[in-house]
């Protein structure tokens, strides 16, 4: 029985994950932390010879791995128990968010020789669609160890433009596979739409695109922490972690309401790795109120990311999962996060903007400046994105756009009203 797993970044081995009495341990290998320009794996797990125990080492582990139903499921095919992260990792963990994955020692020389894509044609990725639910990651397919974190069926994939397939053997993927919802109607359209809108308000996104197989849609995301090394076309896995896995917060406890981040540990936690700040502060002050508006209401911590895209220096990663769960009357009205104390969006008045602010240590004055210029724009945009032939015969679309005019609005007066049109305007420096 293993009870040791070397834990690989880039292309180097960096520590062993062990199995002890039942719980995880994590230490970082001697040669790693000689090593010129080296970097720890989390900000939870800062560099040092000491080995970390199950309480400091789990959040970031566990949270590469798929949650709720799928990682039973998972558990089922590989034949080891939901609850042991550690046989879960050693059975999946081949493909990983960010630059990480699990395996033996003598990983590199096997990888190299093994790694390629599994090509699908259009019949072969519909039974593939269809397998899917019953067999999350396609979990003991033989060369497969894919792994994802979340609740939400989806597949690394490699797409070349034209071609989906399947990454073998540590072949880096290139996008993320997330068929439709069964409970969320139109999904695939809301989150296309959610995350086109976002990138047309000029954030940074995870590009997607919307690909037809058969009778069915599906959504392919373009992976950010991944990126061309080369004129041929190979891959190079670039190091991320979410919030909750640099802030040490296990995955079952991502939402704020079970004891998870809120919105005042994100822009803490932003504020200290990141330098420049200002401009990523700013970036998560706007991707906050576009989930507002849009109805985004589960952007918890685990849906924001850092991206280490030059070693050791940590971005705001491009947004993601970006969906309108408002629009569906037998989701949750609940936002993931507290705005100034409120969990309604209903309940948000102009003073729990300002107490958002005070919480986040940013300037109330550009706060309310950016969110009434993002409740005058965002309507606008949306109506002109719907407008375009992929959107414009869609009724979840219509009942977004309906949604994001009406918070818009109740937003703007709300501010307008409690301030004034001169002073909402006005701004200084954060």
């Amino acid at each position: 029985m293993v009870h040791d797993i070397c834990v690989w970044l880039f292309d180097q081995p960096v520590g062993t994950l062990s199995l002890v009495g039942g719980r995880l341990s994590f230490q970082y290998r001697p040669d790693w932390l000689t090593q010129p320009n080296t970097v720890a794996l989390s900000q939870s797990l800062p560099l040092g010879p000491e080995p970390f125990d199950d309480h400091q080492c789990r959040a970031f582990f566990a949270g590469l791995l798929p949650e709720g139903n799928l990682r039973r499921l998972i558990a089922q095919q590989c034949q080891v128990s939901s609850q042991n992260d550690f046989a879960l990792l050693n059975a999946i963990g081949g493909e990983c968010a960010g630059a990480i994955s699990f395996g033996p020692l003598v990983q590199a020389m096997a990888t190299t020789e093994s790694a390629g894509v599994e090509w699908l044609d259009e019949s072969q990725l519909s039974a593939l669609l269809d397998e899917l639910p019953h067999r999350p990651m396609m979990a003991g397919r033989d060369g497969m160890r894919l792994s994802l974190a979340g609740a939400q069926d989806k597949l690394p994939v490699v797409f070349d433009g034209k071609r989906i397939g399947l990454p073998k053997g540590g072949q880096p993927s290139t996008h993320i596979l997330k068929p439709a919802i069964a409970s969320v109607q139109g999904s695939v359209i809301n989150e296309g739409f959610c995350l086109a809108l976002a990138k047309v308000m000029g954030m940074p996104t995870a590009q997607a695109q919307i690909f037809q197989v058969n009778d069915r849609q599906v959504l392919l995301v373009a992976r950010y922490d991944r990126r061309l090394a080369d004129d041929d076309g190979h891959q190079v896995r670039i190091h991320q972690e979410d919030f909750c896995q640099a802030l040490g917060v296990v995955p079952e406890m991502k939402y704020q309401n079970e004891g998870g981040p809120d919105l005042k540990a994100c822009f803490e936690l932003l504020r200290k790795v990141t330098r420049p700040s200002a401009p990523q502060l700013l970036r998560l002050l706007d991707a906050v109120v576009f989930n507002a508006l849009v109805g985004n209401h589960d952007a918890h911590a685990k849906n924001f990311s850092l991206l280490y895209a030059t070693g050791t220096t940590a971005t705001l990663a491009p947004l993601y999962d970006m969906l309108s769960t408002a629009v569906y009357d037998h989701l949750t009205p609940k936002m993931a996060m507290k705005l100034g104390g409120k969990y309604k969006f209903t309940e948000v008045q102009a003073k729990h903007w300002d107490q958002f602010a005070l919480e986040a240590m940013l300037s109330k004055a550009q706060t309310k400046k950016r969110v009434l210029r993002m409740a005058q724009a965002l309507p606008v945009a949306a109506r002109q994105l719907q407008a375009t032939p992929l959107f414009s015969e869609q009724s979840i679309v219509a009942k977004i756009v309906a949604l994001i005019e009406q918070r818009s609005a109740l937003t703007a007066q709300r501010i307008l009203t409690a301030y004034g049109d001169t002073e909402a305007h006005d701004s200084d420096e954060s």
